[in-house]
């Protein structure tokens, strides 16, 4: 397998390229462990600070919500300021909020804290889409990229093994133990360069003020604005399967399957430590036939590998099925789906139409989660579940209509004409 770093553009050196790729990674992973560090911590939080069923409902639209706000004035200012500010702020913020959950000791203030916390976190995937993609060379870009993404299931794995050794300790210790690599990361973040495509947009005004990205994104060309709202769609619908398939899955997986706590952070374990490899595999297929077949691959399996979840009473088959609906729901469809969203705008909008995005699948976490806190109320778990899991999940067909983009062009290459 041919990663192709050694031929890379005069953008970036082979090295730097290599060390770009390792500090993204293992950013993201520690954003990933903070935000998944929450889902295996929800059932001792819930009794710790005397949560309902519905107030988890309540906490997640805070959290997405903040998430919203914070990644669409993330998104746009990188179109401002530029790539590696944003990126700085995004994770020195994670680091500050992940700690502070220590010393929360009410519902409401643990809403306000993870809110801010988990808002930066996913504020980070907007700017590492755009910054690492624009620096990485044409080839293998989204191999490359996904050993970026590979950082979210990693950060599965180092929550859940954490949580593991250490969760006698208490859900407050957990949480401050992740701030201390955090802050390594934002040292090696130093040596990491602003983006060169920003800064040459940047130097011609006429494509570079906000004005231009927002009238671009909306207003002055129809292709781009037709796929940006196709892909709106296809993200809000994602969100709001993801919702039930991997944020309330561990309480899901000990309240109605009988799983325990344990168990529940042992599957989480090796889907996280397994799916790192699937992210490759992601990546690696969309350079072979293209990124919109393999998110239109993993947009039809949803829903019905979420069914079979919702009726398997195997203990293996629901082990086996959660860990297909792990892989599909990340490292294939984010692998594939994250570098076709850097790919499909030009450089000078990059910034503002993915931060948009990002929010647009934020949305469908607040969609999901406000679904989830009305259907509770019905006390029929499985309704809760189709609705939120498998019919939510029925938007990202629309990946069926996105146009196809050649793997290996330059990331600029098909808008050398959009001002």
């Amino acid at each position: 397998m041919d990663f192709g770093v050694g031929k890379a553009s005069s953008l970036t050196g082979r090295y730097y390229t290599l060390y770009l790729i390792f500090i993204a990674c293992i950013g993201w992973s520690l954003a990933s462990y903070d935000v998944n560090l929450l889902v295996l911590a929800l059932p001792e939080m819930t009794k710790s600070l005397n949560i309902s069923e519905q107030a988890l409902g309540i906490l997640g639209f805070f959290v997405y919500g903040a998430q919203f706000i914070i990644t669409l004035i993330v998104g746009y200012s990188m179109d401002k300021v530029g790539r590696k500010l944003l990126w700085m702020i995004c994770l020195c913020g994670t680091a500050i909020f992940t700690g502070a959950t220590y010393f929360v000791d009410s519902f409401w203030q643990l809403v306000l804290v993870r809110a801010l916390a988990s808002g930066l976190a996913y504020s980070e995937l907007a700017v590492s889409i755009t910054l690492v993609n624009e620096q990485l060379p044409s080839k293998n870009r989204g191999l490359l990229y996904s050993i970026v993404q590979g950082g979210w299931p990693l950060g599965v794995f180092f929550a859940s093994a954490v949580y593991m050794e250490f969760g006698h300790l208490g859900w407050r210790v957990v949480f401050l133990l992740g701030t201390l690599p955090i802050v390594v990361v934002i040292l090696g973040r130093v040596f990491i360069k602003e983006s060169e495509r920003f800064e040459a947009a940047k130097a011609h005004p006429s494509t570079a003020h906000g004005s231009s990205s927002l009238r671009t994104l909306f207003v002055d060309s129809p292709d781009i604005r037709k796929k940006l709202i196709l892909m709106s769609i296809c993200w809000i619908s994602y969100g709001i399967s993801y919702v039930a398939s991997n944020f309330y899955i561990t309480w899901w997986l000990t309240e109605h399957k009988g799983f325990t706590r344990g168990q529940a952070s042992q599957l989480m374990l090796w889907c996280g430590g397994i799916g790192f490899f699937f992210y490759i595999i992601g990546g690696w297929l969309g350079e072979k036939i293209g990124r919109r077949k393999v998110i239109l691959l993993a947009a039809i399996s949803v829903a019905p590998l979420c069914l079979v979840f919702l009726y398997a009473n195997n203990f293996w088959l629901v082990v086996i099925d959660y860990f297909l609906i792990f892989q599909v729901t990340n490292g294939i469809w984010a692998a594939a789906g994250y570098v076709y969203q850097s790919e499909s705008f030009p450089t000078h909008i990059r910034g503002t139409a993915i931060g948009f995005l990002s929010s647009m699948m934020v949305l469908g976490f607040v969609l999901g989660s406000l679904l989830w806190s009305i259907v509770t109320q019905m006390n029929n778990p499985s309704l809760t579940w189709i609705i939120v899991a498998v019919l939510g999940s029925l938007g990202m067909w629309l990946t069926l209509f996105l146009n196809d983009i050649k793997p290996g062009q330059d990331i600029d290459s098909q808008f050398n004409g959009v001002q």
